[in-house]
C-alpha cells in the first residue's frame, strides 16, 4: 500500500483559519463551489471537516452565507489578521497563488455593469457601464432589436470592456 499524502492542515481551528484567510483575500462574496476549490488544496482534511468548519464560522458570525455565496465579516477579518500567520508559510503561499486570479476577476467584474432595459413601448436597450474603481469611465445605452440581442451586446461588452472602451475613447479623441 502506498503512503497517503497528508497536508499541513489537520485541526479544525486550522481549517477555519484557512477558510478565513482565503475569504479575506477576496474583494467580495464568493460562490460556494469556488470557495471549495480555493480551500481544499491542502489534502490534510476532508470535505466533511471543511463543511463543519464553514457551519461553525457562520454560526459564530465570522462569515455570512447568502444566495450560495460566502463572505467574510468584520469579525472574521479581525480574527484572521490576528491568527492568520499561524498557518504554515507554504499553505499561505499556495492560498495566495490560488486566490490572486479569482480576486482579480472579481475586481474586474465589479467594474463592469451591463443591463437589459425594455421600455413600455417594447423598445429594448443594452446599458453598458465601466468604472475604474474610483469613478465611472463610460456609460453607453444602445438600442437593440430584442431583449436577447441586448443580452448578447451586454455579454460581449463584459468580455471585452477594456478594449471596447479604449477604442471608443480613441475614436472620440483622435484628430
Amino acid at each position: 500500500m502506498s503512503p497517503r499524502f497528508y497536508g499541513f492542515i489537520h485541526e479544525k481551528l486550522d481549517i477555519k483559519i484557512l477558510i478565513l484567510y482565503v475569504l479575506e483575500k477576496l474583494p467580495g462574496p464568493v460562490h460556494e463551489d469556488e470557495l471549495v476549490e480555493l480551500v481544499m488544496f491542502d489534502g490534510g482534511f476532508s470535505w466533511f471537516e471543511y463543511n463543519d468548519c464553514l457551519a461553525d464560522l457562520e454560526t459564530s458570525g465570522h462569515i455570512t452565507y447568502d444566495n450560495n455565496r460566502y463572505e467574510i465579516t468584520e469579525l472574521g477579518r479581525q480574527s484572521v489578521q490576528t491568527v492568520g500567520s499561524s498557518l504554515p508559510y507554504s499553505v499561505r503561499t499556495r492560498a495566495d497563488k490560488l486566490t490572486a486570479p479569482v480576486a482579480a476577476a472579481m475586481r474586474r467584474s465589479a467594474m463592469i455593469e451591463t443591463e437589459t432595459e425594455t421600455e413600455p413601448d417594447g423598445a429594448c436597450f443594452a446599458r453598458l457601464r465601466m468604472s475604474d474603481g474610483s469613478g465611472e469611465i463610460i456609460t453607453v445605452r444602445i438600442a437593440a432589436p430584442s431583449a436577447e440581442s441586448a443580452d448578447e451586446i451586454g455579454a460581449r461588452f463584459r468580455k471585452n470592456a477594456e478594449s471596447i472602451t479604449t477604442r471608443i475613447i480613441q475614436l472620440l479623441t483622435e484628430d
